[in-house]
């Protein structure tokens, strides 16, 4: 007896590999992966406190891809998942280019202090980009999100 039906795991499997092939799917992956390269370039050197940085903003990317994935945004309506986006991504951007320019500068000695800087500018470079992405968004829908309920004009 063959179930028809697919499983769960299979369901997941085969969400994560659509949603990856599309842009902002792309650039969630990329900032994941970005994170985590930065988090073992700070762990490995001898200033390790600046990992935390790495490890919030991994976990923020992880969260707004599983729920722009599984198409939680549309599901739970209550928050604007656009401008929180916004956010998320503009201050990953500053963020990290601050804190990614001071461990350059100020890391002489340390060749893993500097990678993760080097590193940080990168992650910092394609946050603004997801930033400015997420503004043309705005900017096209006239700041409201897909599935709004508004019935002012």
């Amino acid at each position: 007896m063959a179930d028809t039906d697919p499983s769960p795991a299979a369901s997941f499997v085969e969400k994560l590999k659509t949603y990856v092939r599309t842009r902002k799917g792309t650039i969630l992956a990329a900032e994941i992966l970005l994170s985590f390269i930065i988090i073992i370039c700070f762990a490995a050197s001898l200033y390790g406190g600046y990992s935390a940085l790495a490890v919030c903003e991994m976990i923020f990317a992880i969260i707004f891809f599983v729920i722009f994935m599984m198409d939680m945004d549309k599901q739970i309506q209550f928050i604007n998942w656009t401008w929180t986006d916004l956010f998320r991504a503009g201050i990953g951007a500053v963020l990290y280019i601050a804190t990614s320019l001071f461990c350059v500068i100020g890391g002489s000695g340390d060749g893993a202090r500097i990678a993760g800087g080097v590193f940080g500018l990168i992650a910092g470079i394609l946050f603004g980009y997801d930033a400015y992405t997420i503004f043309l968004d705005i900017k096209s829908t006239g700041g409201r999100s897909a599935a709004s309920t508004d019935d002012r004009v």
